[in-house]
C-alpha cells in the first residue's frame, strides 16, 4: 500500500488527495494543513469581507471530518511541516496546537503549499492586514464590525479592487493605493482607464503612480505615509501588493527553484526529486506563447494540476497542457477579463503584434437592455495566431474572453474566430457574435484590406502631417472630438472628397466601424486612408485623451 502525503489543502492539494482516492481506494493518503481550515474558498474572502457572502461557513467547503467520511483521507489541520528528509523519505511535522513533532513516512509527497503575500520591509507595516487564509479574513472582518472611519487598501491587482469594492458595499471610505500609473497589471493602459473610472464612480478615493512609504500609530487611529509625501488617516490598513510563491520547504531540502521563483517541475509536476511533486501557486508553469516559466496563481490550475499529480502517481496517461492566464474581476459593475498576453509584455519580448479594438453590445441592440462592452484582441501578424485578449464591460464580456481563450488553446487564427458557430438568439448575442466580429475585422487587417492606426500612434501620425478626418454626424463630433480633426460625415464623403488631401489620410469615428466604411470609400475614390482602431471611444478612454 502507498502512502501519499500531501503538504497543504485548498484548491492544489485537495484535488491531489480526492483523485488519489477516486484512483486508488487501498492508498494510504495524508493531508497536513498548517492552518485551522483545510478546504476552502480563498476567492471568495473579499465578499464575504463585504457582507456579500453573509457567512463564513459559506466559505468552507469541506472539513477533516468530511474528507475521512466521504474519502477516508487523513486531514491534520494546524500541522506545519517543519522538515524533509529526502534520502530518507521522511517529513518532521510540528502538532500547533500540541508543540509536539513527529517524523511521517511517504512514497509520494506532493508540495502545495501556496504563496505568501508580500510584505515589504516599511516602518509600521505589522499594523496592516494582509488578505490570504481564512484567519485573516477573520481579522479584518472583525475590523470591518468596529466600524472604521477610513480603510486604507495598498495594491491595485485583482484581490485590492475586490477588496476596495467591498468595503465600499460596507459603508467604509476607502483609499487604494496603487504604485503603477493604472490598476490591474495584466490590462494595457486604455483599457485599465474605464476601470479606474468605475472605482472613483463608486467612490473609490484612488491613488495612482505611488506606493506605501510607512505606517504609524497615531492618537488618532494610524497615519499611512505614501511615497509621493501625503499623508492618510485610516482605521484599517490591508496590504494586496501581491503573493510570492512559498518555498521555504523546497529550498530547506534543496529542490530546484526556477528562474521566477517558484518550485521547478517537469510536464507531470514533478520536481528534481522523482518521488516530490509541486502543484498550486508554490510551483512554477510553462507560458503557451513562448514556453517560458511562469507564476500565475489561479484556482483553476492548481486543481487541474493536483489531478495531473494524482494520474501521475497512479501510472495513468497525463496530457502537457502550458498554461494562457485566463482570468476574470469584478470591480462594481464592470466585468474585466484577460487571457494570453497583454500589449506591453509583447512589447518587452520585441514581439510583433497586431491589435484590434470593438466596441461591441452585449446583445441584439434592438432587444432591451444591451450593455456596450469593449474587447481588445493582440494577433501575430505572421501566424495570425491569437496572441491574447481581454475585455471590460457590464455584460458579456465573460463568454467572449472565455471563447477566445478556448480559440487560443486549441489553435484557431484570429481569422477563423468568424467561423465560430455561436449561440445567439437577442437577449443573448446578435447574428453576427462579438466574437465572430473580432475575425472579420482580422482578416480585413491581415489580408490587406484595410490599415489601422492605434490611438498610441496618432499624435505621431497627425504630427507628421497626417489629416484626421472624423465621419461621425455634427452633433456626435460638437459632443467631443479629437483635438485637429475634420469632420465630414461618412454620408457626405462622395460629396466632399476633394476637401480631403489623396494620401497620409486617418478617418475616425465613434468605434470604427463607420470609419471601416469610409476608408474603404476613400480608397474607391483614390484617396489612401487608415482607420483609427476601435475609433473615438478608444482613443478617449487612452492616455492620449488625458494629455491633449
Amino acid at each position: 500500500m502507498k502512502r501519499i502525503v500531501i503538504i497543504g489543502g485548498v484548491a492544489g492539494g485537495m484535488s491531489a488527495a480526492t483523485r488519489s482516492r477516486r484512483l486508488d481506494p487501498e492508498a494510504s493518503i495524508i493531508v497536513l494543513e498548517r492552518s485551522s481550515y483545510v478546504s476552502y474558498a480563498n476567492c471568495g474572502l473579499p465578499y464575504f469581507v463585504g457582507g456579500v457572502i453573509g457567512s463564513q461557513s459559506d466559505l468552507l467547503l469541506q472539513t477533516p471530518e468530511s474528507l475521512h467520511a466521504r474519502f477516508r483521507l487523513d486531514v491534520r489541520v494546524q500541522s506545519e511541516v517543519i522538515g524533509i528528509d529526502r534520502a530518507a523519505k521522511t517529513l518532521t511535522v510540528r502538532n500547533l496546537a500540541t508543540g509536539e513533532t513527529y517524523d511521517l513516512e511517504y512514497d509520494y509527497l506532493v508540495l502545495s503549499p501556496g504563496a505568501q503575500p508580500v510584505v515589504p520591509p516599511l516602518p509600521g507595516i505589522d499594523l496592516a492586514l494582509t488578505l490570504r487564509t481564512v484567519e485573516d479574513v477573520t481579522r479584518i472582518a472583525d475590523a470591518v464590525a468596529r466600524k472604521p472611519r477610513h480603510a486604507v487598501v495598498i495594491g491595485g491587482g485583482f484581490i485590492g479592487v475586490e477588496t476596495a469594492e467591498n468595503l465600499i458595499h460596507k459603508g467604509i471610505p476607502t483609499t487604494l493605493v496603487e504604485a503603477m500609473d493604472q490598476v490591474l497589471a495584466p490590462l494595457d493602459p486604455e483599457m485599465a482607464l474605464p476601470v479606474a473610472d468605475e472605482l472613483r464612480r463608486h467612490g473609490v478615493d484612488l491613488r495612482l503612480g505611488t506606493g506605501l512609504a510607512s505606517i504609524e500609530e497615531s492618537t488618532d487611529g494610524q497615519a499611512v505615509t505614501l511615497a509621493d509625501g501625503s499623508v492618510i488617516a485610516a482605521d484599517l490598513v490591508i496590504l494586496a501588493i501581491g503573493v510570492r510563491p512559498d518555498t521555504t520547504l523546497a529550498k530547506a531540502c534543496d529542490l530546484e527553484v526556477g528562474t521566477r521563483g517558484g518550485i521547478k517541475t517537469d510536464a507531470f509536476n514533478r520536481t528534481n526529486d522523482p518521488s516530490i511533486y509541486a502543484i498550486g501557486d508554490a510551483a512554477e508553469k510553462n507560458d503557451a506563447l513562448d514556453g517560458e516559466a511562469v507564476l500565475v496563481p489561479l484556482a483553476n490550475i492548481a486543481n487541474r494540476q493536483g489531478r495531473v499529480v494524482a494520474d501521475h502517481i497512479n501510472g495513468r496517461p497525463v496530457r502537457e497542457v502550458p498554461t494562457i492566464g485566463t482570468a476574470i474581476v469584478k470591480v462594481f459593475d464592470l466585468a474585466v477579463a484577460t487571457t494570453g498576453w497583454n500589449e506591453k509584455r509583447l512589447r518587452a519580448a520585441g514581439r510583433d503584434f497586431v491589435i484590434l479594438h470593438s466596441h461591441p453590445g452585449s446583445h441584439a441592440g434592438y432587444y432591451p437592455g444591451a450593455e456596450s462592452m469593449m474587447l481588445k484582441v493582440i494577433i501575430d501578424p505572421e501566424s495570425q495566431e491569437i496572441l491574447g485578449a481581454q475585455g471590460v464591460g457590464r455584460e458579456g464580456v465573460d463568454k467572449r474572453i472565455d471563447v477566445i481563450a478556448t480559440a487560443i488553446r486549441t489553435g484557431l487564427t484570429a481569422p477563423e474566430l468568424a467561423d465560430l458557430e455561436l449561440a445567439y438568439a437577442p437577449p443573448f448575442g446578435s447574428a453576427k457574435d462579438p466574437v465572430n466580429m473580432l475575425g472579420y475585422m482580422a482578416d480585413n487587417i491581415l489580408s490587406g484590406l484595410t490599415e489601422s492606426v492605434q490611438w498610441s500612434e496618432l499624435a505621431d501620425r497627425m504630427a507628421d502631417g497626417a489629416t484626421l478626418i472624423d465621419v461621425r454626424t455634427p452633433g456626435e463630433f460638437n459632443a467631443g472630438h479629437i483635438d485637429g480633426s475634420i469632420n465630414i460625415p461618412v454620408d457626405d464623403l462622395r460629396e466632399r472628397f476633394a476637401e480631403i488631401p489623396k494620401q497620409n489620410v486617418i478617418v475616425t469615428c465613434q468605434v470604427g466601424q463607420r470609419g471601416h466604411t469610409a476608408s474603404t470609400l476613400l480608397r474607391e475614390l483614390g484617396i489612401k486612408a487608415a482607420n483609427l482602431d476601435g475609433g473615438y471611444k478608444t482613443w478617449s478612454n487612452s492616455p492620449a485623451a488625458l494629455t491633449s
